[in-house]
């Protein structure tokens, strides 16, 4: 019998709570700062969900949130009551399947695309739509076994431009050691479903193996890639993954020594976490656990666990399934206790933000609106480059919030040849600093940031264009826009 197996109880949605009382100071009996965050001057956000499962953020800032036993849609924006937008045909909800991951694509304001992976009557896929037709349906994968219980369902955008899923075993653990089997696995592809050529096997998008039940992935500012993982009856985990790893499910649960397979860095009982969503920011990972009703705090550096792991909101919120860091620079949490699991109170369920530490103090209202910029700063290259090759780049700041900001590069093939790969440079006018970037690579030397192509969007056409997303943090008067902003093509 899967652990902790409960009765699904089905629940109607809760009625809404009057914007006005939905965001609430809370002060909490806990340190005034754990991993960047001021968990002293944490603030209920948004209520009257149901079983929240997902998140992810438009660009305007607002949340989409998955709801997996209503297959609805909500956008959050906190301070306002939260808003239905989408319903998602063909979910079929049962035990712990139903609506889970949604991811936004990292070139949302080109295509629109919304991701979502859920359960179907036959089994578990991936599909992409937009809001204001989710009859409409591309599937991105299907095939990925499901069953009452260990339905994996996390999906996201990693700093490469490419879409991490994570499975579960559906409970036939053999799914996870076997190679041909999408179970058990955390899954690369590109953003249309396909192999990308660099994926560690051949021909397939398995990225590593050995997984029991992953629900919750999270990459650093150095783009390695961590994921939090429910064991069976002893240990939960939380890895540092790496390409072609078997992490060794069902031979090994916790530390084995074995190796055939990559440890943990991580463990708890299963008692005291059962981790789901799971967040990075400041050399911190931040893991929902369910069972454990805590938000676990892991500090962490290149790949290795680097302190203990503390808990915040032990026991204050019930059971916690979402953790991730928005575009506001706010680290969001969400409940899970109308999940069948839980005891779940009248305003359940819930998200709760938690403001970066050393700020000025909240006051309960609704996050700053974000500020547009002007228009982006289009710098051509200086010279094209040999055999009529050039590119040019535009730079703008999409989302603005104090301390932090929202923005993009556009590249596009200037000249009359193809082109191969592009390098932009620019220099931030006050000292910003690059936090994460998605469809590139970058390096950053004091102001002098420099981003350069995936191996899968370096190819334009002459007059093609690319994009690259990311977020960044500023301080003081001014968060200028650089110029100028130059690109190479060869």
């Amino acid at each position: 019998m899967p652990k902790r197996l409960a009765a699904a109880v089905a629940t109607t949605l809760s009625a809404v709570t009057a914007a006005a009382a939905l965001v609430v100071t809370q002060p909490l009996p806990t340190s005034a700062a754990t991993g960047g965050f001021d968990f002293a001057r944490a603030q209920v956000a948004t209520t009257g969900l149901q079983v929240p499962w997902g998140i992810a953020f438009l660009p305007d800032g607002s949340a989409l949130v998955s709801e997996r036993d209503t297959a609805a849609i909500a956008q959050v924006s906190p301070g306002s009551a939260p808003t239905r937008v989408a319903t998602v045909p063909n979910v079929a909800p049962q035990g712990e399947g139903g609506l889970l991951g949604i991811a936004v694509s990292p070139t949302y304001v080109q295509d629109q695309w919304v991701y979502a992976y859920f359960s179907s009557a036959s089994d578990n896929r991936v599909v992409r739509f937009r809001l204001n037709a989710p009859q409409t349906q591309q599937v991105i994968l299907s095939g990925i076994p499901r069953a009452q219980f260990h339905n994996g369902g996390r999906i996201a955008f990693g700093p490469d431009g490419m879409l991490y899923v994570t499975t579960g075993d559906a409970g036939t653990s053999a799914n996870a050691q076997n190679l041909n089997s999408p179970g058990g696995k955390i899954l690369r592809m590109r953003p249309d479903g396909t192999v990308p050529p660099d994926n560690p096997f051949s021909g397939s998008r398995v990225y590593s193996y050995g997984h029991r039940n992953v629900q919750g992935i999270a990459w650093d500012e150095s783009g390695r890639l961590y994921a939090s993982e429910f064991g069976q009856n002893t240990w939960d985990e939380i890895n540092y993954i790496q390409p072609g790893r078997n992490y060794g499910w069902p031979t090994c649960e916790g530390m084995c020594s074995d190796s055939r397979f990559t440890d943990p860095i991580q463990t708890w009982s299963t008692s005291e976490s059962s981790p789901s969503g799971l967040a990075y920011a400041n050399s911190t990972l931040f893991a929902a656990a369910l069972g454990g009703r805590r938000l676990w705090t892991v500090p962490v550096s290149a790949g290795s666990r680097t302190g203990n792991a503390a808990a915040e909101f032990q026991g204050t919120y019930g059971r916690l399934r979402i953790a991730a860091v928005g575009p506001d620079g706010w680290l969001w949490v969400a409940t899970s206790n109308r999940d069948g699991r839980g005891t779940p109170t009248g305003d359940d369920d819930r998200i709760i933000r938690v403001p970066p530490a050393g700020g000025s103090s909240p006051s309960p209202s609704a996050s700053p609106s974000p500020t547009v910029s002007p228009s982006p700063t289009v710098s051509p290259s200086a010279s094209p480059s040999a055999g009529g090759r050039a590119c040019s780049a535009a730079y703008e700041i999409s989302n603005q919030w104090p301390g932090g900001f929202q923005g993009g590069l556009t590249v596009r093939n200037s000249g009359s040849t193809p082109i191969s790969s592009w390098s932009v440079t620019f220099t931030f006018p006050n000292g910003q600093r690059i936090t994460q970037l998605w469809g590139g690579r970058y390096t950053q030397s004091g102001s002098t940031v420099t981003v350069t192509n995936e191996s899968w969007n370096g190819s334009l056409a002459p007059g093609a264009s690319t994009t690259a997303g990311f977020t960044g943090s500023w301080s003081g008067g001014a968060n200028g826009t650089p110029s100028p902003v130059t690109c190479t093509a060869s």
